[in-house]
């Protein structure tokens, strides 16, 4: 069964440090959120909605000819029509993954194999199955006087292979991508290797206010260590029965979430329901007179959501088929979110909650953490999460 929402978008202007106390929604200055009751009175106190059966959210423009304040639909204030609820913590540093490559099971001299594959929106439209680069080096033996042993030096392969992994090809040959652009190489305590994933590269953002710069990435990779010489079939590496080293990822990467510019592009994308009138975007500003944004750039955002149907059950389905229910998001600065209990993230939470309950957090985001030690110079410590 199909499913349509119809998406409404409020972005909460810095300098907003608290829900407006009194008026109705012809009151709301330009940008400004407010929360009311059903008689359009504001709801407020501890018992923001006695008496009132739903409540909207709503926003003051700047431009209102011909239109007034922007408003949700009609939400439960006993949450019957609510069918999701829940917070987005807005994270403006996306984690990176890394990976310990540790266990090397090797006889000295032989030829060991370590292969990268890196997946990411981008990777993945200029290379098959990923961007997979391998090196090769020989298993250094652990010298024991005159006779050298059967067992590896671990510190030495371990260095041979950050050698090779951070030497680029001969020539300018495109495919002499150096691996170092997109990874770190840690040798840890002489018997780990550490290999960390570098920031994506962050695009500019063009001056037309009809495209769609943002775009959601996130990097991963895998990684395998097999003895033998890098075949022409890497590929299908995952089925090698030669592994010789165990790689354990001890931190997931992640999508940041939250930022400027993901709000940005929410606002583009609900448009529609910005204004009352003109649904499209043009390239022309002056085609543009209903557009407003309140975005600022460089800030972290709160996103609080509400996915509910009519309450008016009659005209909640538009046919047999298509069911249509709505969705109010609500970005909050999160500079205005913690601290004192009248800023305004606040209070949008403990309103909403005490119709809907209490909110769930989405999201949270991950923490990496440096410690010193004797080989190599520093490593890093990290939490760990479970994004596939």
């Amino acid at each position: 069964m199909a499913d349509f929402s119809l998406t409404t978008l409020f972005v909460v202007p810095v300098g907003q440090v608290a829900l407006p106390s009194s008026g109705s929604t012809q009151d709301l200055t330009a940008g400004q959120l407010g929360i009311f009751k059903s008689n359009y009175s504001i709801a407020t106190g501890l018992s923001p909605f006695v008496d009132s059966p739903y409540f909207y959210v709503a926003q003051g423009r700047a431009n209102t000819y011909l239109q007034s304040s922007k408003r949700s639909d009609k939400i439960a204030t006993n949450g019957s029509n609510v069918s999701e609820w829940y917070k987005v913590s807005g994270c403006s540093t996306p984690s990176l993954q890394i990976t310990d490559v540790t266990n090397f099971n090797v006889q000295a001299g032989e030829d060991v194999t370590l292969t990268l594959r890196a997946h990411s929106s981008y990777l993945d439209t200029l290379y098959f199955n990923g961007f997979t680069r391998s090196v090769t080096v020989a298993a250094p033996c652990l010298d024991c006087g005159d006779d050298p042993c059967d067992n590896v030096d671990a510190n030495a392969l371990i260095n041979a292979l950050i050698t090779k992994l951070t030497t680029s090809g001969p020539g300018i040959n495109p495919d002499n991508i150096t691996l170092s652009q997109f990874y770190t190489f840690q040798n840890v305590e002489g018997t780990t290797l550490r290999i960390s994933a570098k920031p994506l590269t962050k695009y500019g953002v063009p001056c037309d206010v009809s495209a769609f710069p943002f775009e959601y990435d996130r990097m991963f990779f895998r990684t395998f260590v097999y003895s033998g010489p890098a075949t022409t079939a890497d590929f299908i590496v995952a089925d090698n029965c030669n592994i010789v080293a165990t790689p354990v990822i001890i931190q997931r990467s992640s999508y940041a979430t939250g930022t400027a510019e993901e709000i940005i592009q929410l606002e583009k994308n609900y448009y529609s329901y910005q204004a009352g009138y003109l649904k499209h975007l043009y390239r022309m500003v002056g085609y543009n007179q209903n557009f407003e944004s309140y975005v600022n750039n460089g800030t972290t955002y709160d996103t609080y959501y509400i996915r509910f149907n009519d309450i008016d059950k009659a005209a909640y389905q538009w046919g047999d088929y298509v069911q249509q229910d709505s969705i109010v998001i609500i970005a909050v600065p999160k500079t205005q979110v913690d601290g004192a209990a009248n800023f305004v993230g606040n209070e949008i939470s403990n309103i909403l909650e005490s119709a809907l309950g209490a909110v769930i957090d989405n999201n949270a985001c991950i923490t990496t953490t440096s410690t010193t030690s004797s080989v190599p110079a520093s490593t890093t410590s990290t939490t760990s999460t479970l994004i596939p």
